[in-house]
């Protein structure tokens, strides 16, 4: 039954699809779970587009897929351009298709050329490995389960959430709301050049590990701040003796817990305290 709904993606997806307007083109996939009783995952990753999840009450996970038609050009594909030549249209096709087995559905979506935006329905129990590097966010919300969200080149925006969550950015904002916490598994929220933003149900334990370098720290938890005085590591190369010193800010919420580590280059922490 697996292999049959894989062969039909397959087919949906990459075969003639409808043209909108600007050469847009849309295809919906609908992949149903082995067990939809039980808790499911699934992982994508992209080069180029967004990757939107929410949660609901379904027992499938519904796939809508989109493309621009927009189409990044090359630099020979330039100089023929510039010499009187022109690029002859190969046609608008969405090469996007799933696997699903025992619950676990792997998206696969050939995004190189030009963006694939993803927007996908999803059980509530579910855990999610998604990352992204070009021409778009990822979002996820009203999700129970462990998720692992990687960008580069755009914010992260986890909403209403409940398990663990580590997620990391290079360019943009992340921000997470939690409705419930996983009370044992560490959890980690960085971005180079962005804020950290994360709120936390105000019964959450954690100890916290935090580290601005060109922002500051704020937070509504009564955090039990470590006074202890700045660690120092040091390391060897070539003969030379290197001292760093760590200027993180280690704390207790509620008396302690798992770690949580924040972390952002450009921008400033926010730990804020939910109900």
């Amino acid at each position: 039954m697996n292999n049959i709904v894989t062969a039909i993606a397959l087919l949906l997806l990459t075969g003639s699809a409808p043209v909108f307007a600007q050469d847009d083109v849309k295809e919906q996939l609908v992949v149903p779970l082995t067990d939809p009783g039980k808790p499911g995952s699934m992982e994508i990753g992209l080069i180029n587009g967004f990757i939107h999840v929410v949660g609901y009450n379904g027992k499938d996970v519904v796939i809508d897929a989109a493309s621009d038609g927009q189409r990044r050009t090359t630099r020979s594909e330039s100089r023929n351009t510039e010499s009187g030549m022109r690029r002859i249209p190969t046609g608008n096709s969405l090469e996007v298709s799933a696997e699903e087995r025992n619950n676990r559905v792997k998206v696969h979506a050939t995004s190189h050329a030009k963006p694939v935006n993803l927007t996908i329905k999803v059980p509530q129990r579910f855990s999610l490995k998604l990352s992204t590097v070009n021409s778009g966010d990822i979002t996820v919300e009203n999700v129970n389960g462990e998720l692992e969200i990687n960008n580069v080149n755009g914010p992260i925006e986890l909403t209403n959430i409940s398990g663990s969550a580590v997620a990391n950015t290079v360019n943009g904002d992340l921000r997470a709301t939690f409705r419930d916490v996983d009370p044992k598994t560490p959890m980690a929220f960085s971005t180079l050049n962005g804020r950290v933003d994360v709120t936390f149900p105000s019964n959450a334990k954690a100890n916290v590990k935090m580290k601005s370098d060109r922002g500051d720290i704020f937070s509504d938890f009564d955090i039990d701040i470590e006074k202890a005085q700045p660690k120092a590591t040091r390391s060897s190369q070539s003969g030379m003796y290197r001292v760093s010193v760590e200027d993180w800010v280690y704390g207790k919420i509620n008396g302690g817990g798992p770690e949580v580590m924040m972390k952002s280059m450009q921008g400033s922490i926010y730990v804020r305290k939910g109900k």
